[in-house]
């Protein structure tokens, strides 16, 4: 078993070294392919391929953002006026003559 370890040790090892020597030819083909490009196809990449996700992203953040905060004021507001106002004139005249009795009880 320690003798199969240490050669996939030293299988790792290789891969390792290929995949860096592979990235490294990437890289290069890459640079080459740079230069080959015209002011076209640049543009497309950077603002069709690169900008235009990122600032669709977020925008549709923002856009989220500002529905959730729009939805929260409107449950606020929904639940402040959920009781009209003769009902809450009607609730605060029994309070106003139970307040009064507990005055007169008081002998004020």
């Amino acid at each position: 078993m320690l003798t199969r370890f240490l050669g996939l040790i030293g299988k790792e090892a290789e891969c390792a070294a290929k995949l860096r020597e592979a990235q490294g030819a990437l890289d290069a083909r890459c640079d080459r392919q740079v230069w080959e490009l015209g002011e076209d196809e640049i543009k497309g990449l950077v603002v069709d391929d690169k900008w235009m996700p990122a600032l669709s992203g977020a925008v549709q953040n923002e856009l989220d953002r500002v529905s959730q905060a729009l939805t929260g004021r409107i449950r606020e507001v929904a639940e402040r006026y959920a009781t009209s106002l003769p009902k809450l004139e009607e609730e605060v005249d029994v309070l106003r003559r139970k307040v009064f009795a507990h005055l007169g009880m008081m002998g004020l």
